[in-house]
């Protein structure tokens, strides 16, 4: 790499440290954490989204975390030497002033060193805010050739390029930092920014030379599923792409890179793990309420893909475990693949209209029509809630083609529902229940789907009608992420609607049943214990009544459970599966019922750092397999959460539609195409 090419890459990773300074700061003013000193530190304000809000929060309270038990255990002792706080690649961070505005600082200081420009503008900044100095106390600013920008009694911020260890050393020594104190190594997404060689040698370099010392690191992982190269893809086009990621591609990894580099002890773990096992459960709720929030899938996806990590040296410090592990969040793997089902595009779909959108519901009509509304998705370049209808249609020639068509009528319009439900109710109507258009407005009211085609039954001119059912305004589902099932009572048709979340509850744990024949609410008996509230969840008839599977519950945690809503004479009967080996626990996934056996596909699971395929459960032993997706023959990554399937049982096939998510900040990503997965070996190895 040439000098100009490196110098562009220090820009651009130097531009991270920006954004990120405006996230801490939205995050302060959102009240997540306590933070007086991040808006300081930063010019100008951006307001970030929630899900933004969340995985900020949780990077906070990681390093938050780590930073206290290093000063609680070299700071306890009386006599003990100073603690020193080490933090490279500080950029604009607060952690000095918090540190020193909440007394922690009165046996410990704090060099932080970045690149020059960063290092001199944070000087200058500082410098130029008085509530800033105050907490400092008297400084002295160092000449513009100087490595040292800013020096005070407890508080040294210098500039250095991290690849350069020699002079990095000669300055930390010349700085007054003591290679013989305890010593805390603070890297915040740095690491993965250098070369591998530049960051095998910094971490050679600081276990070398501090016999007594923590190295704490946050950064990405897990490169090669569908999140992780879409993270990937948006730091390379911001040019400063993420190094090492092969080689170290999970904890593990992570973890064997520092012990084989001289560091004595190391823990790590996954976000989601640190969320559950060290943060209060009184502590999430607060936090979960903060703001209005409906994107659990790609939370817990980011969350599954950064991790902290705690690397010591010492006697002292290699005996405190700053991240013991924790029963509280057992790892839950599937069983070993029982086979292997390929997944392919459909071939005349690919060049129709794009499918991009998640959170939609999809029907199938008639064996050669699937129609799917509603959602969030990409219409006419922009993204935006779907106002516009898909059809995916079967010619004559067997291959399925896409259309995009609007809704005619007058008597009602289509809203642009997302996390709705559509059930058949003909060849030509489909009843939409529920859904919502923000996550503090619910989707009112039941409307009906009219399809039909043009006088030829030609499938070239296609039309929806949409009309309010029942009632007008309907506020009995004021509901989204619920389900609705096809189920039989007294020989009569009803759809059971269940569980979900609304304004108010996160999830709920009751149902509505819905006769089909006068569009009227009923009520039927239900007798045993009632399943844990859930939502995202998935639901299938079989036999006249309905499996419930999986889910998100009350804590935002995924569900592993299987309940069957057995009819029984008097009405209906809660009962649970028992399933052998046990699932993983998931959500966001589809669900079928295939000659007797339970499909759970796709989903999200944040207890395995595998990716989710299709469970396949035996619904008369319990018996449960696991079957991988083979996407080698499509061309793009296959993300499974937030789509819609559609089983031909006749042909042994599943088609999936749609899906993705809003990736954190790394942008959306949606499936573009329908791809159809083939079942057949399914049925083989019956």
């Amino acid at each position: 790499m040439g000098p100009r090419s490196r110098e562009r890459r220090a820009g651009a990773v130097q531009s991270t440290n920006d954004s990120s300074a405006l996230s801490k700061s939205s995050l302060a003013a959102r009240g997540y954490v306590h933070d007086a000193f991040a808006a300081l530190l930063v010019p100008g304000s951006a307001r970030r989204a929630p899900l933004i809000h969340r995985g900020y929060y949780v990077r906070a309270r990681a390093v938050r975390h780590c930073v206290r038990a290093f000063l609680e255990r070299t700071c306890a002792a009386s006599g003990a030497p100073r603690a020193q706080v080490l933090s490279l690649g500080a950029g604009s961070d607060s952690l000095y002033f918090r540190l020193k505005a909440a007394g922690r600082l009165s046996r410990a200081a704090v060099w932080e060193v970045d690149f020059p420009d960063v290092a001199r503008r944070k000087a200058e900044r500082i410098r130029d805010t008085p509530e800033l100095c105050a907490l400092t106390g008297p400084f002295q600013s160092g000449d513009p050739a100087s490595v040292l920008c800013f020096e005070s009694l407890d508080y040294r911020i210098l500039g250095l390029d991290l690849r350069q260890l020699e002079r990095l050393d000669q300055a930390l020594a010349a700085a007054g930092l003591d290679e013989a104190a305890p010593t805390l190594l603070l890297a915040e997404a740095v690491l993965t920014y250098l070369e591998p060689d530049n960051a095998a040698a910094l971490i050679a370099w600081a276990a070398q030379r501090f016999p007594n010392a923590l190295f704490v690191i946050y950064e990405q992982m897990r490169p090669h599923d569908t999140f992780g190269q879409f993270m990937q893809q948006h730091f390379r086009q911001l040019n400063s792409p993420l190094h090492g990621l092969d080689s170290f591609p999970d904890v593990e990894a992570q973890q064997r890179r520092f012990l084989e580099a001289g560091w004595t002890a190391c823990s790590a773990m996954d976000m989601n793990e640190f969320y559950r096992c060290f943060l209060p459960a009184e502590e999430r709720r607060r936090v979960e309420n903060l703001e209005p929030f409906d994107e659990f899938e790609e939370w817990h996806l980011k969350c599954a893909h950064y991790f902290i990590l705690a690397a010591s040296r010492g006697d002292t410090l290699s005996q405190t475990l700053v991240l013991p592990s924790s029963e509280v969040f057992p790892r839950v793997d599937p069983a070993s693949p029982s086979g292997i089902l390929p997944a392919t595009v459909v071939s005349s779909d690919s060049h129709g209209p794009d499918f991009k959108r998640y959170g939609h519901a999809s029907v199938l009509l008639s064996p050669g029509i699937i129609l799917s509304a509603g959602g969030f998705g990409e219409q006419e370049g922009r993204h935006c809630r779907m106002s516009k209808f898909h059809v995916l249609s079967r010619h004559y020639d067997f291959e399925w083609k896409g259309k995009q068509i609007c809704s005619r009528g007058t008597e009602a319009q289509w809203n642009g529902r997302l996390y709705h439900t559509m059930t058949r109710l003909s060849n030509t109507q489909v009843l939409v229940l529920g859904g919502r258009l923000s996550p503090v407005t619910p989707a009112l009211g039941i409307l009906q789907l009219h399809f039909c085609k043009s006088e030829h039954n030609s499938t070239e001119d296609l039309n929806v009608t949409v009309t309010k059912a029942g009632s007008g305004e309907d506020s009995t589902l004021s509901c989204w992420r619920h389900s609705t099932t096809e189920v039989s009572f007294e020989n009569q048709k009803y759809l059971f609607v269940y569980g979900g979340r609304n304004v108010v509850e996160p999830v709920l744990n009751d149902w509505h049943f819905l006769h089909v024949g006068t569009m009227t609410w009923v009520t039927i008996a239900v007798e045993g214990e009632t399943p844990e509230g859930r939502h995202s969840h998935s639901a299938c008839s079989w036999q006249g009544g309905a499996i419930i599977a999986g889910g998100l519950g009350a804590s935002e945690e995924p569900l592993s459970s299987v309940v069957f809503l057995k009819p029984v004479t008097c009405g209906f009967l809660w009962k649970s599966i028992d399933i052998q080996p046990p699932i993983t626990p998931r959500y966001s996934h589809t669900a079928h019922v295939l000659n007797g056996k339970l499909l759970l596909v796709g989903g999200v699971w944040i207890h395995s750092s595998s990716v989710p395929g299709v469970t396949v459960i035996n619904l008369t032993t319990g018996l449960s397999s696991e079957y991988q997706i083979d996407t080698t023959c499509v061309p793009w990554p296959l993300m499974l959460h937030n789509h819609t399937s559609i089983l031909l049982p006749e042909e042994q096939r599943l088609l999936l539609l749609g899906g993705g998510g809003n990736c954190f900040s790394f942008g959306t990503y949606f499936n573009p195409h329908t791809v159809t997965l083939d079942l057949s070996s399914l049925s083989a190895g019956q």
